[in-house]
């Protein structure tokens, strides 16, 4: 016996293929990701969402440019922004918005228009707006200039010193303890910058042929100590001398906003053994909070 069916609306051939068909589409479509969290995605044609000329606002500062500007580098942000496949809020006079400090936004414009690079004043903050735009030819140009020539540089020097940046935190933190309970507008540290591990005076140095004395462990260890210091750097092996490490920690210190003057009031007057005396030399940083 053979049992007929109505058929449903659902049920016919055509909307079955349909409905797996665009199951298969949606499948295979690449995830976009959300820049724009309090909208829901939309996908429209380039053409029609963006003018050949575009008015921005960022940060609010206003600016105007040519669509295949901001297009220029297609793996930077700001191209797939407006790319089409991103919805990008307008203010109410109708310009695309980016919230983000606009001060330097004329700075990228001008290389993505040119290859015009900023002032050196400007280069370091340029160099952040190039990383959050993610332009990858402008990060290249600038990391070739100075300052952020000189900065890989010294920082090529500073690798040397593993606990640089953690004595950096312990200077600053020791002085503002100091201040605080003293209730004082600044702080006085002792602090020990030696590039040698020798025990000996510049005056003395040139009786040697080498930075380093040749020294069983036994002996080494009777040369061992800390100097009474509220902070240590050294040693090190390279040309850069205590006056450069000196230049870094103030230069370094002054970057965050704090004043810090230094000056060397002797050396380490610890015996070691025999007629070796330590001869460290001593700074007292004068840390000045207001």
């Amino acid at each position: 016996m053979v049992v007929f069916s109505a058929q449903t609306e659902t049920d016919k051939p055509g909307d079955a293929m349909s409905s797996s068909d665009s199951a298969e589409d949606d499948f295979r479509k690449p995830a976009i990701p959300n820049l724009n969290l309090g909208k829901p995605l939309r996908t429209l044609n380039a053409s029609q969402e963006f003018p050949e000329v575009v008015p921005l606002n960022v940060g609010g500062t206003y600016f105007t440019t040519r669509l295949s500007t901001l297009r220029r580098y297609e793996d930077t942000m700001l191209a797939a922004m407006f790319s089409g496949r991103h919805h990008i809020p307008r203010d109410a006079e109708g310009r695309f918005f980016i919230d983000r400090d606009g001060a330097y936004f004329g700075d990228i414009l001008n290389f993505l228009r040119e290859g015009e690079l900023p002032q050196r004043e400007h280069v370091r903050a340029v160099h952040r707006e190039a990383q959050y735009y993610a332009i990858g030819p402008l990060l290249d140009s600038l990391e070739d200039t100075q300052p952020l020539t000189g900065e890989k540089v010294r920082q090529a020097f500073l690798d040397l010193l593993p606990y640089y940046k953690d004595n950096l935190e312990r200077i600053v933190e020791i002085a503002k303890l100091r201040a605080m309970q003293r209730k004082a507008r600044f702080a006085k540290l002792k602090i020990c910058v030696y590039k040698e591990e020798m025990p000996i005076t510049p005056y003395e140095r040139p009786l040697f042929n080498s930075l380093r004395f040749e020294r069983s462990e036994s002996e080494a260890k009777l040369f061992e100590h800390h100097c009474e210091v509220d902070v240590s750097f050294g040693p090190w092996e390279a040309v850069a001398d205590v006056y450069d490490l000196l230049h870094c920690i103030v230069s370094d210190l002054a970057e965050r906003g704090i004043t810090a003057d230094q000056q060397c009031i002797g050396v380490c007057d610890k015996h070691l053994i025999n007629h070796y005396y330590c001869k460290r030399p001593i700074y007292e940083f004068k840390i000045t909070w207001w």
